[in-house]
């Protein structure tokens, strides 16, 4: 039978990835009439990905890698995918398939092409003269993966729009801004929780320098010393592919001075969230962060850096707080002001639900995706 829509091609880094950001919209377009295809680095999450009945093609993609034989397999590998699959749509997720996946969906003429900008990474945080020199490569293949005639770039928070409609030069009427992933407001709910202490402080993110980790346990150390009754949940996995990743030595320190209690990655965010009382993401820069998303909708008052993304899903001094990024004393300082104040965190909470019915919810976000689906398709001759 022949798809309605035509043939919507998603290629994501990563399959986990895939199923934790990308899934709903895949499922959305699959019920529009789209012939939904997968492509992703080969991994533990393909095996449910055509469980779910999605046609997956593996790509010879590392996240992080740089090697030059590497890069060009992989940009070999995406041409070939291309004018096999012959996609009507390609819609390209994080920084590679974006950058290598507009190139070739213009070489191959893939009609229209979505590029999604989830957040600038640490190309865009690192300071330097090879920082710099890279900025410069990277923005010269954006300018080339975006110049497509049928494309719309979508972003999650004005400030990475900003940046690389400034550095690239693309029109910004080819941008959309969709405020994060989603989240599922059915599974993730609002549980109250009592006035006990002590208070139960989680982060929840990879366990990356760019992401706080180390003002998280400092600010943790600081609030031990004052004898301020919390504990400090710390979930998540090193990263060895990215390079700002904590290292095993300094997890085991982490470890051995009992400051946070390291429960690894969890899948299981709604139950995370439901035996918390505080939500802290300290992150240098973000998209829109899922993490802060799934804390709101589960009712939990947010501690988070005053930068692009983190900003962005919270409403200062209603959902939650804003503290400078790399600054463990002012988050320190943010921490002991909720958990000595139980009605605020209540407060704080009941918004961070209302905020997330009104703007994050996963329907929201399919609707906007199948709408620029739609126009690309009108927009193609």
């Amino acid at each position: 039978m022949t798809p309605i829509a035509g043939r919507l091609l998603l290629v994501v880094n990563d399959a986990e990835f895939f199923l934790s950001h990308r899934l709903p919209v895949a499922v959305g377009a699959r019920a529009a009439g789209y012939d939904v295809r997968i492509a992703t680095a080969d991994g533990p999450g393909v095996a449910r990905i055509r469980a779910l009945g999605f046609t997956h093609r593996p790509l010879p993609l590392t996240r992080s890698g740089t090697h030059p034989v590497a890069e060009l397999r992989l940009l070999i590998a995406l041409y070939r995918l291309f004018r096999a699959e012959r996609p009507e749509i390609a819609h390209l997720v994080t920084i590679k398939p974006v950058l290598y996946g507009g190139i070739m969906a213009r070489i191959t003429g893939v009609p229209a092409v979505v590029a999604a900008v989830s957040g600038l990474g640490f190309v865009f945080l690192e300071r330097g003269v090879r920082a710099a020199l890279v900025r410069r490569l990277v923005a010269a293949l954006y300018r080339v993966a975006l110049g497509g005639r049928a494309v719309r770039v979508v972003f999650q928070n004005p400030d990475d729009r900003a940046t690389i409609v400034r550095v690239t030069g693309i029109d910004e009427s080819k941008t959309v801004l969709i405020r994060g992933s989603g989240v599922d407001l059915a599974t993730h709910v609002a549980v109250p929780r009592p006035p006990a202490t002590p208070v139960v402080v989680v982060m929840a993110a990879r366990l990356l320098r760019d992401k706080g980790v180390r003002e998280f346990v400092d600010a943790a150390r600081r609030l031990r010393e004052r004898a301020v009754p919390a504990r400090f949940v710390l979930a998540g996995d090193r990263d060895p592919g990215n390079p700002t990743s904590i290292d095993d030595r300094e997890l085991a320190a982490w470890r051995a001075g009992g400051l946070v209690e390291l429960v690894g990655h969890r899948t299981d965010v709604p139950r995370l969230f439901a035996d918390a009382d505080i939500v802290v993401l300290p992150s240098y820069r973000e998209g829109l962060p899922k993490v802060l998303l799934e804390a709101a909708a589960c009712g939990r008052p947010v501690i988070t850096s005053d930068v692009p993304g983190c900003r962005d899903a919270v409403t200062p001094g209603e959902t939650g707080l804003l503290v400078p990024a790399r600054d463990a004393a002012a988050l320190a300082d943010a921490i002991e002001r909720l958990v000595l104040d139980p009605p605020l965190r209540a407060r704080m909470g009941a918004a961070s639900r209302a905020l997330a019915e009104r703007a994050f919810s996963i329907e929201g976000v399919v609707d906007a995706h199948l709408r620029i689906y739609r126009e690309l398709r009108g927009a193609v001759p």
